[in-house]
């Protein structure tokens, strides 16, 4: 999904397009390719490299290459932005993210369970528009913990190729520890467990690398599952009383890729999208990714560059402004050049 954001655009506005997949799963990007070329795409064109480290800040100071588009954790965001930038180039470069989805007295408190759970839950949260914080507003609290637990007790987790699972597992044993470590940090700070994913065992992959749907009561922001991104399975619910102690608690939050709000006032709607410094904003919609038409991206840490991907920033990013002035004067015109400063005349 990520690259069909940028090479799109990048290609259809004239540029050729290198991509450097993530060494975790590096076939998506090479079947992508030869689609590419069988669509009839001019060899170079689009291209593929693989690597680590080293292949990435090679690109970063490489003087052919003009612009890059990225996206993953903040720090690694940072350094790209950084260093590309120091090297002349043109950066967009999205970061981490703490998707937080409010929650108001007057929400449909079904609704908003349901799509908080496939939001957190989905893609075992491995995916950057995932909603990781529940805040609930006031009376809501007690309701939606109890609707958010009974759904996350009803998700299949399992092997993802099979008929009726709805989660798979990380991507990886460090991924699968750092969610355990998370959930038990903020156990023993003082967070309820309402529901408990750290020692789910799928039968025949009892290697993998699993946690089950998880959800957090009572977290606080300065809970570690709070402050850092886990990227995994887990919901955490902050209890606030009202709509102005979420918004401050949002805004409060040092990334700003996208928020939500589950209410039925229009006032509370218009209130929240319109102070909350968030890139991306929901009403009863719990991840707000653009159609292609708009752009893709957020605020504060969670993207470097004044652009954003896709839609018309995409464009703008992928193309430069060219100023032509010019004259075709007659072939007996007698005006001349002038030693003073040009006018229009």
């Amino acid at each position: 999904m990520v690259p069909l954001w940028m090479a799109p655009l990048a290609i259809a506005t004239g540029n050729a397009f290198v991509l450097k997949p993530s060494e975790r799963d590096p076939s998506a990007s090479l079947l992508l390719a030869e689609l590419w070329k069988e669509a009839g795409l001019p060899d170079g064109v689009f291209q593929v490299l693989h690597g680590d480290k080293e292949i990435v800040n090679g690109l970063l100071t490489h003087e052919l290459v003009d612009a890059i588009s990225f996206v993953g954790s903040t720090p690694i965001a940072r350094h790209v932005y950084e260093t590309g930038t120091r090297h002349g180039k043109r950066v967009q470069a999205l970061g981490g993210a703490k998707n937080h989805a409010v929650v108001m007295p007057d929400a449909d408190l079904d609704l908003a369970a349901d799509h908080l759970s496939a939001a957190a839950f989905g893609s075992a949260y491995e995916r950057c528009m995932a909603v990781s914080v529940a805040v609930a507003v006031g009376d809501a609290a007690e309701q939606l913990v109890a609707k958010v637990g009974e759904r996350a007790r009803s998700i299949t987790v399992g092997e993802g190729t099979q008929d009726g699972v709805e989660m798979g597992p990380l991507i990886t044993p460090a991924s699968q520890d750092r969610v355990r470590r998370l959930v038990t940090e903020a156990e023993q700070d003082g967070a309820a467990v309402v529901v408990d994913g750290r020692d789910l065992v799928v039968t025949g992959h009892e290697e993998g690398f699993f946690v089950g749907p998880t959800v957090l009561d009572r977290v606080t922001e300065a809970m570690s599952a709070y402050e850092e991104e886990i990227f995994g399975p887990v919901l955490a619910v902050v209890r606030v009383d009202t709509l102005e102690d979420a918004v401050s608690l949002i805004n409060a939050n040092p990334y700003g890729n996208g928020t939500a709000i589950f209410t039925g006032s229009g006032h509370s709607a218009r209130t929240f999208q319109s102070r909350v410094t968030v890139g991306m904003i929901g009403v009863n919609v719990p991840v707000p990714v653009r159609a292609a038409q708009h752009s893709f991206g957020g605020w504060k840490d969670s993207l470097f560059g004044d652009h954003h991907i896709y839609g018309p920033d995409g464009v703008r990013f992928y193309t430069r402004g060219k100023v032509v002035t010019q004259r075709w004067p007659a072939q007996n015109d007698e005006s001349g050049a002038s030693l003073n400063f040009p006018s229009n005349g």
